[in-house]
């Protein structure tokens, strides 16, 4: 049995759709109470959880990248561990060790840290590759093997991971094979103006992260991504992420194009926004909107492309406003005669 078929009779039932908008607003809600200002961001996060894909929380030091990590794990009431990267982290640190136990004179197994439904990694590129690439095989199979021995994980499974990517001093970068198992990278931006009030406010007597408590739980999780997989995605919509994501592999930008397993977690996340945004169906906005998060940081520009200080994000929005987009923009259950077929809308 697979990973995949594994987890599809551990989810239950879908969520219906008014309990789907209820219990994702209310997640929402309660991670906007430590993040201010950031609700495009937070539904992004949300969204990736859903889609069963890991987060890439990458920014300056001192924009919330952790709280925010945290501020979702708290939000549900599940197994959360936290992994503190450093140069000294062992690759059993992560996974686990088989120790001997005199008394049984057996070998028993010691889960590591990635035994639980949210795993926060702080600061992924301080630890070495080697124990970088434990993270491998649980991210991607959700699974993990050791002395021989194979473990599942538990569902759901998601990893969010932060990282400074300023400061590069005692740092290793994440390999690719690493950075296309993260399903979007995001980044937090400082806030605006009033947001920064706000938080001036709340945060001057104490955290607001330490007043959080939890508004779901991991069996609703549960519910509400197969809620998600039931999103229907049309032919035409399924057509325009496979070239979104062939354009990249063809431009002369770039030296390495997306994946093959960025398009499945392309259309994996379009439909979880599509689901916070209370539709059954997928558009082709929402494969415009997570272009620049899903694909930007699994590509590789060429060196004239770097001498030009051309980045990755511009590069693909470029190809997203470039590429011709389905026709037809409406829901596929829409019985209305269909656009002129020499209409397209860009971003």
């Amino acid at each position: 049995m697979t990973t995949t078929q594994r987890g599809a009779s551990e989810l239950g039932d879908p969520m219906p759709v008014e309990e789907f908008r209820s219990t994702t607003n209310a997640i929402v809600a309660n991670i906007e109470q430590v993040i201010e200002g950031k609700t495009a961001t937070v539904r992004l996060a949300l969204a990736v959880l859903l889609a069963e894909g890991h987060l890439l929380i990458e920014d300056v030091p001192g924009v919330g990248k952790t709280k925010l990590a945290k501020a979702l794990a708290r939000s549900i009431d599940c197994s959360v561990r936290r992994i503190q990267f450093t140069p000294d982290l062992l690759p059993s640190d992560v996974t686990g060790v088989s120790v001997y136990n005199q008394e049984t004179r057996e070998f028993e197994f010691k889960p590591g840290a990635v035994f639980a439904n949210l795993v926060v990694g702080d600061e992924i590129n301080r630890a070495s590759p080697k124990t970088q690439s434990a993270l491998l095989e649980c991210m991607e199979e959700h699974q993990v093997t050791v002395d021989g021995v194979t473990y599942q994980l538990q569902v759901p499974f998601m990893v969010i991971a932060t990282q400074n990517p300023i400061e590069m001093e005692g740092t290793y970068p994440l390999p690719e094979a690493q950075r296309d198992r993260f399903t979007a990278r995001i980044a937090m931006g400082y806030p605006d103006e009033p947001a920064e009030l706000a938080m001036l406010d709340g945060h001057q007597s104490h955290d607001p992260l330490e007043d959080l408590v939890a508004v779901t739980d991991a069996a609703t999780v549960r519910r509400c991504i197969a809620a998600v997989r039931n999103v229907h995605v049309a032919q035409p919509v399924k057509q325009y992420a496979v070239d979104l994501v062939t354009a990249t592999r063809e431009a002369p930008e770039l030296r390495l194009g997306a994946s093959p397993r960025s398009t499945l977690q392309f259309i994996r996340t379009a439909k979880a926004i599509a689901a916070l945004d209370g539709r059954d169906y997928v558009l082709p906005d929402d494969l415009q909107t997570l272009a620049v998060p899903v694909l930007a940081h699994r590509i590789i520009p060429t060196a004239d492309a770097q001498l030009s200080r051309r980045t990755t994000d511009a590069i693909l929005s470029e190809l997203v406003h470039r590429l011709p987009v389905p026709h037809d923009r409406r829901s596929p259950y829409d019985t209305r005669p269909p656009s002129p077929p020499n209409t397209y809308y860009g971003r």
